[in-house]
């Protein structure tokens, strides 16, 4: 089991405006089983986003550890795979392209390439797509590209940074459902990064609600599988729910 392991994380920089420093995550406790999906939530500025860089080892933290199957995360690795809120793909490859772009940097023999590359194109209902080029992708089939492109390097952690907030919303909703499906077949370990209630509550196993860098409370979302919005909508439990996280976001 490759759990993910956060004790006590911190992470102080100096801010030249202000002339001190400033905590921007502080004693951040948290742990993620393998094939779990959690997603953090909070208002701007609350330290998401840096809690995510120091899991991708972009950032170091200045206290505390991350530990991935027990071992300490010190910098990037192919046992994380990142999304991003920007589509990020290599614009002069094909789709097909980018999405073996991780597994041949891994040195995955060819035959064995090809046959990752498909199962996933045909899992994010891309196949058609496999030759052209992003600029000739909508919004959402870039982003598609993006998540498939992650996983197909097959990462111990998917990391998401507000993955669809640049998409229009019935896209989003789109996106936010073919997520749940391709989640619930491979069932990777995700932590989803948002600001949007609704989305962190429809997608995860678990939300973890953020204030000042600090943890305010984690609550489980027990909502039947699988998860489409016409029947989650008008739903008392997905509502109470999505109400008691907004109450944290709006308290923070």
């Amino acid at each position: 089991m490759k759990n993910l392991s956060i004790r006590n994380l911190s992470k102080t920089y100096f801010d030249p405006y202000a002339g001190t420093n400033v905590t921007a995550v502080h004693d951040v406790s948290l742990d993620v089983q393998q094939g779990e999906f959690v997603s953090i939530v909070g208002p701007s500025g609350c330290g998401k986003t840096t809690i995510l860089n120091m899991i991708a080892g972009f950032i170091p933290y200045t206290g505390g550890e991350i530990l991935l199957d027990g071992r300490p995360v010190n910098g990037p690795g192919p046992d994380r795979g990142v999304v991003f809120q920007s589509f990020a793909l290599f614009p002069w490859k094909t789709v097909l392209e980018n999405v073996a772009f991780g597994p041949k940097m891994r040195g995955v023999h060819k035959a064995q390439r090809e046959k990752i590359v498909h199962e996933y194109l045909s899992l994010a209902k891309l196949t058609e797509a496999a030759e052209r080029y992003p600029v000739e992708l909508s919004g959402g089939m870039q982003q598609r590209v993006g998540v498939v492109r992650a996983l197909a390097n097959e990462p111990d952690v998917l990391l998401m940074d507000e993955p669809f907030a640049s998409v229009d919303a019935q896209t989003r909703m789109t996106l936010q459902e073919e997520l749940t499906r391709i989640w619930e077949e491979k069932r990777p370990t995700v932590i989803f990064i948002t600001h949007d209630v609704a989305e962190a509550v429809f997608l995860a196993n678990r939300v973890v609600a953020l204030s000042k860098g600090r943890v305010l409370e984690e609550i489980a979302v027990n909502l039947p599988r699988p998860r489409v919005w016409d029947d989650l909508n008008e739903d008392n439990q997905f509502k109470a729910l999505t109400g008691r996280v907004l109450q944290l976001v709006r308290s923070a």
